[in-house]
């Protein structure tokens, strides 16, 4: 074991810091888990209208998971895989950060972590062993089921190809050069695992916007991906989904530029007070195609439908509309995972989730690295 007291580069956390350790590491799997199941619940019906989907699924629309074309059930998309290599990422920040005794390129090695996520769709196939480049390597690359192309933004594709690497202590709320005018929900949909590290909100936050960065330029899409990362940290913090999303609302509000993405959540948040749900509701907040509808749209469906018992409802309505159901899906899986753990994941649909004994042993990584600073065997998490 590492020293666990004097972490280089992330915030500093004690064991005890961490309170129920099994709690935590149930919200942290069913962070990861509900994202996976919201994003296979709305990938069959990514590209259809609300019309579309009851024509094809009655009235009420999609009530579980359902098949494409192709027989298959429970597929999940490039949100799933790109969460995945943001887990994998940090995992790897921290590690290095702790190995080496220096902070600082949590952006670098989290950009390196996407361009495994980038190999994962440029390739037909794990590559053969030996002789790649550091930042080529690491177990989660060797996935088969992960190198499959499954209609990823064009923003992340290309953004990545750009080579920047933003600086980790550049202000936010500026501009970035990479795909500057896009604000595509793809920074959005990915970053559940910078607020399940123990650290601050605040920390999160910022380590979200700025690896938003990466691909989307725009400064409401780094928004967006940070307060869905504040809204993430609060709740493994046991704090409500409310109270939650209210101090991510007063997060943003410090940063200049935050007025689109703290709009989009202040609709949410009065819209759920607004009577029962209905897929009518959900569209009223926009489509999800960028990055605080997404946001928004996930999170009016989990402050309305709040509780354990009401996880698959919640989740249902986040993909039952016309547009990005899918990222809607996976943000409301992130959040309500968050919340309630993973034990309250609808079992049936979880067994049939593409990946998900990768994706939880991803996340019971992620808690055990930030929670003990294990040292992983050769070849796991290879700094970088």
């Amino acid at each position: 074991m590492r020293r666990t007291d004097e972490r280089v580069g992330f915030p500093a956390m004690s064991g005890a810091a961490w309170g129920n350790g099994s709690v935590r590491r149930a919200r942290v799997r069913g962070c990861l888990l509900g994202g996976a199941i919201g994003d296979a619940l709305g990938n069959p019906v990514e590209f259809l209208s609300l019309a579309g989907i009851r024509r094809a699924h009655g009235e009420q629309g999609v009530r579980g998971l359902t098949a494409e074309e192709d027989g298959v059930t429970g597929r999940i998309t490039d949100d799933t895989q790109m969460t995945l290599f943001t887990a994998e990422g940090l995992i790897r920040a921290h590690s290095r950060a702790m190995a080496k005794g220096i902070g600082g390129a949590e952006t670098a090695v989290i950009r390196h972590a996407y361009l495994r996520w980038l190999d994962t769709q440029n390739h037909p196939a794990p590559p053969a062993r030996g002789g790649e480049d550091l930042v080529r390597t690491g177990w989660l690359r060797e996935q088969p089921w992960l190198y499959a192309r499954r209609a990823p933004g064009n923003a992340c594709l290309t953004g990545l190809t750009d080579g920047h690497t933003p600086d980790p202590r550049a202000p936010l709320g500026r501009p970035g050069p990479v795909n500057t005018d896009s604000k595509g929900c793809g920074t959005v949909m990915r970053s559940a695992p910078f607020g399940l590290t123990g650290g601050p909100a605040d920390e999160s936050f910022g380590l979200a916007a700025r690896c938003a960065q990466i691909t989307h330029g725009h400064p409401t899409g780094a928004y967006a991906a940070g307060a869905l990362a504040a809204v993430v940290a609060h709740l493994l913090e046991g704090d409500s989904l409310p109270g939650a999303v209210l101090r991510a609302m007063e997060l943003l509000a410090r940063h200049p530029g935050h007025q689109e993405t703290s709009a989009a959540l202040r609709a949410a948040f009065e819209l759920a007070g607004r009577g029962a749900p209905s897929a009518e509701k959900v569209e009223s907040l926009g489509a999800g195609w960028v990055a605080e509808e997404a946001l928004a749209i996930a999170v009016y469906c989990a402050l309305v439908l709040p509780r354990a018992d009401q996880v698959g409802e919640a989740l249902l309505l986040s993909v039952n509309h016309s547009g990005d159901s899918d990222s809607t899906g996976a943000v409301c899986g992130n959040l309500l995972g968050a919340h309630h753990g993973d034990v309250h994941l609808p079992p049936s649909w979880l067994v049939r989730t593409e990946g998900r004994a990768v994706i939880a042993e991803v996340a019971d990584d992620l808690s055990l690295e930030f929670e003990h600073a294990v040292e992983w065997p050769a070849g796991r998490y290879p700094g970088c």
